[in-house]
């Protein structure tokens, strides 16, 4: 019995894993169905009207952000790596904390900070007269300036990663051989520690391609907002697929630009002299210099938001506007997240788990597949779950259903980065063991990988979930009538600039979030 279980139960499940990866990847091919099967007049009215300066905004927005972050991400993580000061290992795990902040949140904190009469504009007065002036938030700079801030320990992590695994007998080398400090830096360093780098810019481009939250409310035209436009105010799906499309091929060109580099630049440290980094001592005046500009940045993209969403928090409950129906909105977060992400759990465990143990070309195929969701900012794929249950299943058309499956199909991707390695770090061996004992491949699963996993598979929920809690376009667009959520009573207020009665939706968003976000940077924590 044991051995028909073994063979009847890896293909059985790769039927059904082909089937999930199948409906993963239908709303990514019926947008493109749309779009190619829109009429000429619509394509040729659009390359004269729109895209040329949609793509130019968001290729100049992604390049911009990738190059303020680059900037800030490699040199808080040399700092941080190759300096002792007071504080350092509260700044390390305090640098990541603009992650907490949805974009959407830091976008109208700024608005209020840069605004025409705001803070920053007479402080600015105060200081250089009546005719000073500071940038519009609602332009090129603000939008670059909110993605920059929020997106930066996405570099900040990776480069940290590899500066802490970094082999310094490659400089003492270089540094023999004559080479000063910066060209050390620049010829010897960066290049080691250059696929970490471009993985994490990677990672902040596809955010800034497909973000809408902060260029919605900074009115800053881009190809998802623009997508967003056409669905709700010209109730254009045609022309909304093509600028879809041609989002969807932007971050899959971004995607595979990505993956070819990271193939032609594998670098390998040798292992027989390796030394680890050492950190040099700092004096007093290192000491203030590195603080201030570490206050500077985590301020900037933390603590002065978080602040003033306290303190707008505290308004609005003081004044009474925070009501029962407050409750409903934190109800109605929680719910949708949590049922999302178990449920991409529950669908994604099959699909990492064949390709780990079976990975036949089928399984990696549904694997791959599975992870069609990247290449969807959430109004494109908001679009292709609207337009095919209205046809489809009209049934389900307008109820939170549609809105599970949207977060499903937009976060497993980053579920499935947590599942598979967890699974691939328990060695087939003990399921083996457990089936000549007479547990067939299923009860082995059950009773030996999974308790070995749990840690791996909670990180992957709580990632999900927090995705989930943060995500606005799809839930402004599939939402059911009067179905709000926090993410959407903040984006709702804060494009009327109320900033007040937004602030409590945002702190709660926030705090939710600030647990999660430390569990999963912990050092110390461990799966088990």
């Amino acid at each position: 019995m044991a051995t028909v279980a073994r063979q009847t139960f890896p293909t059985t499940l790769s039927v059904a894993a082909l089937l999930v990866a199948g409906f993963l990847c239908l709303p990514l091919a019926y947008v493109s169905y749309l779009a190619l099967s829109a009429g000429p007049s619509v394509w040729s009215r659009l390359w004269e009207t729109r895209i040329p300066e949609l793509l130019s905004n968001t290729v100049s927005l992604a390049l911009s952000v990738s190059a303020g972050t680059l900037l800030l991400g490699v040199s808080l993580a040399w700092l941080v790596v190759r300096y002792e000061f007071f504080g350092r290992r509260v700044w390390e795990w305090a640098l990541v904390l603009p992650l907490a902040m949805p974009t959407y949140v830091l976008a109208y904190v700024y608005t209020y900070v840069l605004s025409v009469g705001g803070p920053v504009e007479q402080a600015w007065k105060l200081w250089w007269g009546s005719e000073g002036r500071v940038f519009s938030p609602y332009s090129f700079a603000g939008a670059t300036l909110v993605m920059t801030l929020d997106t930066f320990p996405f570099v900040y992590l990776l480069s940290r990663a590899a500066l802490m695994n970094f082999n310094v007998s490659f400089q003492e080398v270089a540094r023999a051989c004559g080479a000063s400090r910066l060209s050390t830096f620049l010829r010897v360093t960066l290049p080691l520690i250059r696929p970490a780098i471009v993985a994490g810019l990677s990672l902040v481009i596809l955010y800034a391609v497909s973000d809408f939250g902060a260029v919605s409310l900074l009115r800053y035209q881009t190809l998802t907002y623009a997508v967003y436009q056409q669905i709700t105010g010209r109730y254009d799906h045609a022309a909304a697929s093509v600028l879809s499309l041609l989002l969807v091929f932007l971050a899959l060109l971004f995607l595979l630009a990505e993956r070819w580099f990271r193939q032609r630049s594998r670098f390998y440290q040798t292992t027989g002299r390796y030394r680890a980094p050492a950190r040099k001592s700092c004096g007093p005046l290192g000491i203030v210099l590195i603080t201030a500009y570490f206050a500077l940045v985590l301020g900037a993209a933390f603590g002065m938001p978080a602040l003033l969403l306290m303190q707008w928090s505290i308004a609005a409950v003081t004044e009474g506007a925070v009501d029962a129906r407050f409750l409903g909105f934190v109800w109605n977060s929680a719910l949708l997240s949590g049922l999302a992400a178990t449920i991409a759990v529950l669908i994604g465990t099959p699909l990492a788990y064949l390709a780990s143990r079976w990975p036949s070309r089928l399984n990696l195929l549904s694997l791959q597949a599975a992870y069609a969701g990247y290449a969807l900012p959430g109004p494109v794929g908001a679009l292709a779950l609207l337009v095919l249950f209205s046809h489809l299943a009209p049934f389900w058309y307008g109820t939170v259903v549609v809105l599970i499956i949207a977060y499903i199909v937009h976060f497993l991707p980053a579920g499935l980065q947590t599942l598979e390695p967890a699974l691939q770090q328990v060695t087939p061996n003990l399921e083996e063991a457990a089936r000549s004992l007479g547990l067939g491949t299923l009860r082995a699963l059950r009773q030996v990988t999974l308790p070995l996993v749990r840690g791996g598979f909670i990180a992957a929920w709580v990632l999900m979930f927090l995705q989930s809690m943060k995500e606005l376009p799809a839930t402004l667009l599939l939402r059911p009538v009067g179905f709000d959520t926090l993410a959407v009573r903040v984006w709702l207020e804060a494009s009327e600039e109320y900033y007040q009665l937004a602030a409590p939706s945002a702190l709660l968003i926030v705090i939710m979030t600030l647990p999660a976000l430390l569990l999963l940077v912990s050092k110390d924590w461990r799966a088990a």
